[in-house]
Formats: C-alpha cells, sequence, structure tokens
C-alpha cells in the first residue's frame, strides 16, 4: 500500500490489518475481468470482533465506528487482491453495509455513513459508491456491521 493511502487511512483513525482468511466455503475475493467482489468483512478492531446489535446495547456512533472499522477490513481485501497497489482501484462501485440492529431502529443510512466516509477518505471520488444499508437480526461471530463491494480496477496487464 502507498504511503499516500496509508496516511489517508491514518487521518481517519486507523491502520491497514492483515486481510481475514475465510472461515467458510468461500474466498475473500474474486476477480472477474477488471471487477473485483470483496465477500463481506465485519467489523474487527484490534483483533477484536465489535459486537451486538445498534439500538439494543450498541449506539449508531458505536455502529458508525464499526461500519468504519469493516471497511477497513475490505480495504485490507483489496490490497491483497492488488498485490499491494491500491492504485490500481478505478472506483468503488458498490457498497453492502449489514448492520445487525434492534427491531425498532432505523437510522440505518447513518451507521452505514461510517464505512462510506472510509472510502471517501481513502480514494477520493473514485471511493463515491452506489450503496445498500440493510438492518439485519445478526451477522456472523455477532459482528454489529458486515460490509462487502463491488470494486473497479484497472485493467490487468
Amino acid at each position: 500500500m502507498s504511503d499516500t493511502f496509508a496516511s489517508r487511512l491514518a487521518a481517519l483513525g486507523h491502520s491497514l490489518p492483515e486481510p481475514s482468511s475465510p472461515v467458510a466455503n468461500y474466498v475473500s475475493a474474486v476477480r472477474a475481468g477488471n471487477l473485483l467482489i470483496v465477500s463481506g468483512q465485519i467489523s474487527v478492531r484490534n483483533d477484536a470482533v465489535l459486537t451486538g446489535a445498534v439500538g439494543a446495547g450498541v449506539s449508531p456512533e458505536q455502529g458508525r465506528l464499526a461500519a468504519e472499522c469493516a471497511a477497513v477490513g475490505v480495504i485490507a481485501q483489496i490490497a491483497a487482491a492488488t498485490d499491494g497497489s491500491l492504485a490500481s482501484v478505478r472506483r468503488i462501485a458498490r457498497l453492502g453495509v449489514f448492520i445487525a440492529s434492534a427491531p425498532d431502529f432505523s437510522d440505518h443510512s447513518q451507521v452505514a455513513n461510517g464505512a462510506s466516509d472510509v472510502f471517501v477518505g481513502v480514494f477520493g471520488e473514485a471511493g463515491r459508491h452506489a450503496r445498500a444499508a440493510v438492518g439485519v437480526a445478526s451477522l456472523p461471530a455477532g459482528a454489529t456491521v458486515e460490509v462487502d463491494a463491488l470494486v473497479e480496477l484497472e485493467p490487468a496487464a
């Protein structure tokens, strides 16, 4: 990862972790032509899963931080899939942000902004994306947020 991307991530209060390994029968990312599809990454900070449901013990602000952390996990997968060349990202095309939430919680978009803000902060205009923000009953490992992504890359050489 170039110093520019690392410094942008650091300015947001994060550093790039080692990419997580799949825990079931899937791969972390698949490249199809110029598209990179990144599997869902759960909210992990300092090697600990951020858990709980927003609106039921987890505040929207804590949920937003969980979304940021899940987004950083997606960036780690992008870096791994591009041999550390985040400059090969043309566009973050779409994010799916899944938020474990109480049945009466309805501010999903504000929580998902945590993930969106990370991508825009790191990639600038190329980080602006389409998005779905969805409340769910539960996520793997009890995580608060899971983020997946569709990324356009520069053509392979």
